[in-house]
């Protein structure tokens, strides 16, 4: 008799897993825009000489907050890949699941790195252990998404796919109106957190729509060139969305031209998600009325 409630599948774990590492990336985001994992005087794991430092909002709190929600995260994660293996999925979701777990390590390292060595910097973190910190941290979101999705039925429906591209569509624009590339808002420590929560949002709806067009083309009502366009479409716009993600931290001198160049990123992932819906509703509608037609017949 299994200890586990009948509701707690795989990939509903995986899936609660990967809304705790979007979580802590936008957590990480906050800490770094405030200042805040410059705190705990350059110690880790303690926290200026304390385990627990004082529960108030303070520097301290917000960075001592972000290491114990990545320790609850960790953990979870290692039990995505035990799950995997022990509840005898499939290959690629065990080989996704168990890289995120590989990944990990070096995503503690360099986290302890900035806040200690890298932190030590006159000026905040090096460009170095922050663009590392920030592209391992991608990597293991992206494989903690794949196996989410690997994890289970597969995708096979135009629901999900119409479910990916609205995902991908609206964490885009919301991405817009928070990203330093286009002036709406002040890019505050706040916006940062907004923008990185929706651009995460975007990615992941993107990769679900290049999954489920790489794997379910005889299911979505899309021909083969249909649902190629719309897959190399989304990846596309995938990756100008981890372009805008990166110039949205300090990684490089945010100049004129690397505004101009990270807004062209965004308005191009924007335009490149719009093409995949576009050709994805067109292929439903016409699979709509292929089968009403049939019905009529």
């Amino acid at each position: 008799m299994s200890l586990r409630p009948a509701w707690l599948t795989f990939r509903r774990y995986a899936a609660a897993t990967t809304a705790m590492t979007l979580t802590l990336f936008t957590l990480g985001v906050y800490t770094a825009a405030t200042g805040s994992g410059l705190a705990c005087e350059a110690q880790w794991p303690l926290c200026s000489d304390q385990l627990i430092p004082a529960l108030t909002i303070n520097p301290d709190f917000i960075e001592w907050f972000h290491r114990v929600w990545a320790m609850v995260t960790g953990f979870l994660i290692i039990g995505v890949a035990a799950w995997s293996w022990l509840g005898g999925l499939d290959r690629r979701t065990r080989l996704a699941a168990t890289l995120a777990v590989v990944v990990l390590p070096v995503q503690i390292t360099v986290g302890a790195i900035t806040v200690t060595i890298g932190g030590l910097v006159p000026g905040g973190y090096t460009v170095t252990t922050h663009a590392a910190h920030l592209i391992v941290a991608l990597v293991i979101f992206t494989l903690l998404g794949l196996a989410t999705m690997w994890g289970g039925p597969r995708p096979g429906s135009p629901r999900l796919l119409r479910i990916g591209l609205a995902v991908a569509l609206v964490g885009l624009l919301a991405s817009a109106v928070f990203s330093r590339a286009v002036p709406f808002v002040n890019y505050s420590p706040g916006a940062q957190a907004g923008f990185y929560v929706a651009g995460l949002a975007a990615h992941l709806g993107l990769l679900a729509v290049v999954v489920t067009a790489a794997e379910a083309t005889d299911r979505i009502g899309l021909s083969p060139g249909e649902a190629r366009s719309t897959g190399v479409l989304a990846g596309g716009a995938m990756a100008l969305l981890v372009v805008t993600l990166l110039l949205g931290r300090d990684l490089v001198l945010y100049t004129s031209g690397w505004e101009t160049a990270n807004r062209l990123a965004l308005v191009g992932s924007i335009v490149l998600a719009g093409a995949a819906a576009w050709i994805a509703r067109d292929a439903e509608s016409a699979e709509s009325t292929g089968v009403a037609a049939a019905r009529g017949g």
